[in-house]
């Protein structure tokens, strides 16, 4: 019988003068195609900060920050739309980079590159940047590495809130998202520091004869710690790669530890990757469930689009929710004991 198929008829988009954009999000949802997954995904992150007793985890991948998404990810930790944060190392470099006064440009892909390279001047698709000033915050990070404690390992989380607390030193108006972090108790991690500038500066530290080590197990022991901790969890994902994966891995490794396997209750990814090519990035939530990663009966959405046209209308769509961001029981999270706690 075709009436068990056709219960949602799609309501055609009605523009309107003076509309919210949270509107306009809610609205999309009623449509089709990929306006239809950016529409459930804002109704998905809503829901999300609606739950008692839930940490949002955000994993940001791809060139975002140049391509001038910095600002959106800090907003959203300082009202607390997340509440932890796993990044790539590159992510964490441009951060600190715009904090400490490098500017990126805009260019165009059809730029002659052996030109570039001569002028010494970086390019990310569109996007341009001068070589000599990425290299100046290297020596910067650098000095702030060889002024750690050379007796300890750290975590990324340690090592970035110290970093961000650097930054915050050194920028008046940064709209850096790792002071934005450090500022309002959400751990970063990037386990992979080693693939990113940052790992330029330990290398330089290094050959200083200061070395300095980040331990990278640790995080691993640390994110399991906290999703043991969490009540219920829910994920966004801006891009997939490491982030992604190091994300979900965390119920993976609760699970070999002998905990029971729950999943995280609440999924969005925005990416470009598709899924038929076997990657991580672009595989299905309902592939993650095979896995236990995602929850059987997980809210999930993934939206196949550019992070840089669905994140400033998703972050813009919350900032109407402001009321229920700044209502919630934000988790609050004590490292100090021998065990990780949420409070």
């Amino acid at each position: 019988m075709p009436a068990k198929y056709l219960r949602h008829p799609t309501i055609p988009f009605q523009v309107k003068t003076n509309r919210p954009v949270s509107d306009i999000l809610a609205s999309m949802a009623a449509t089709g195609f990929q306006g239809k997954t950016l529409g459930e995904a804002y109704l998905v992150w809503r829901e999300m900060l609606r739950q008692k007793k839930i940490v949002v985890w955000l994993g940001i991948s791809g060139a975002i920050v140049p391509a001038g998404m910095r600002p959106i990810i800090s907003w959203l930790v300082a009202n607390r739309f997340v509440d932890v944060i796993v990044s790539t190392g590159a992510q964490v470099f441009h951060d600190a980079a715009e904090a400490l006064g490098v500017r990126h440009y805009q260019g165009s892909p059809s730029l002659d590159d052996k030109a570039l390279l001569k002028a010494g001047v970086d390019r990310f698709y569109d996007v341009l940047v001068l070589e000599t000033a990425q290299r100046q915050v290297d020596r910067q990070v650098q000095q702030f590495i060889e002024s750690l404690n050379p007796d300890y390992q750290y975590s990324s989380r340690e090592f970035l809130y110290l970093l961000g607390m650097f930054i915050k030193k050194r920028s008046r108006q940064s709209n850096s998202f790792l002071v934005a972090a450090a500022e309002a108790g959400v751990p970063v991690f990037a386990p992979a520091l080693a693939d990113s500038s940052i790992g330029y500066s330990f290398v330089l530290a290094r050959r200083n004869q200061q070395p300095r080590f980040i331990d990278q197990m640790k995080d691993i022991e640390e994110t399991a710690a906290l999703a043991k901790a969490s009540h219920r969890s829910g994920v966004v994902y801006l891009g997939g790669g490491v982030p992604k994966n190091f994300i979900q891995q965390t119920e993976l490794l609760n699970n070999i530890l002998g905990r029971d396997l729950r999943g995280h209750e609440y999924a969005i990814q925005i990416t470009t990757d598709t899924p038929q090519f076997g990657g991580l990035s672009g595989c299905t939530f309902q592939e993650a469930q095979s896995w236990g990663k995602i929850a059987g009966q997980a809210k999930m959405v993934q939206c196949f689009c550019d992070v840089t046209i669905a994140l400033p209308l998703l972050a813009q769509g919350l900032s109407d929710d402001l009321g229920v961001a700044k209502r919630r029981k934000k988790p609050v999270f004590d490292w100090s004991g021998e065990k990780m706690e949420i409070i």
